[in-house]
């Protein structure tokens, strides 16, 4: 499996991200996770809906849980061909918790806790944490990866604005 160190860091410490990072304009991999309810979810059950896959390393932190909620808000204007879905590697009993006591109700938390199966697939799984790079990714109704992003510092937060735009030219 691929690494690639020094993509992302934490705090100023370089990290290695492990998986192939997938090109803008092709096939988004598809990938098994699991939802708040350990329902197996596939993600090309999503085909026919613009997806916004939010990656964090975990809810229970303060720029995971404002990056959720900023989503969260985001949704209810993108309307109904849009679909958000944060992954992270947290138990999805935790995902379900945090979604209840945050009101998180348009964003759909998904647990990649079981095979890595997002994170390898799209290049944001964490070797030494084994968790979840801060990533966002735009696929269109069709399937193909219009928008990546891979946030450098695990503590700063997603280019919110760019991600929008690219779902709003997939809506055009």
């Amino acid at each position: 499996m691929r690494e690639r160190i020094g993509v992302i860091s934490m705090g100023g410490k370089p990290l290695t991200l492990v998986g192939e990072e997938p090109s803008e304009g092709g096939l988004a991999p598809d990938f098994e996770v699991v939802d708040n309810d350990l329902k197996p979810i596939r993600f090309s059950q999503f085909r026919g809906k613009i997806c916004i896959l939010s990656s964090v390393p975990s809810l229970d932190t303060p720029v995971c849980d404002m990056q959720t909620r900023r989503f969260n808000e985001e949704a209810v204007r993108l309307g109904p061909d849009v679909e958000v879905l944060t992954l992270s590697m947290d138990l999805p009993f935790a995902q379900k918790r945090w979604c209840g006591d945050a009101g998180v109700e348009r964003v759909r938390t998904l647990s990649d806790h079981r095979s890595a199966s997002f994170g390898t697939a799209y290049g944001v799984l964490i070797k030494e944490l084994r968790l979840l790079a801060r990533a966002v990714f735009v696929v269109d109704k069709g399937g193909i990866l219009r928008y990546r992003q891979i946030v450098e510092d695990l503590t700063q937060q997603p280019d919110y604005e760019a991600c929008l735009e690219a779902v709003q030219r997939c809506q055009a």
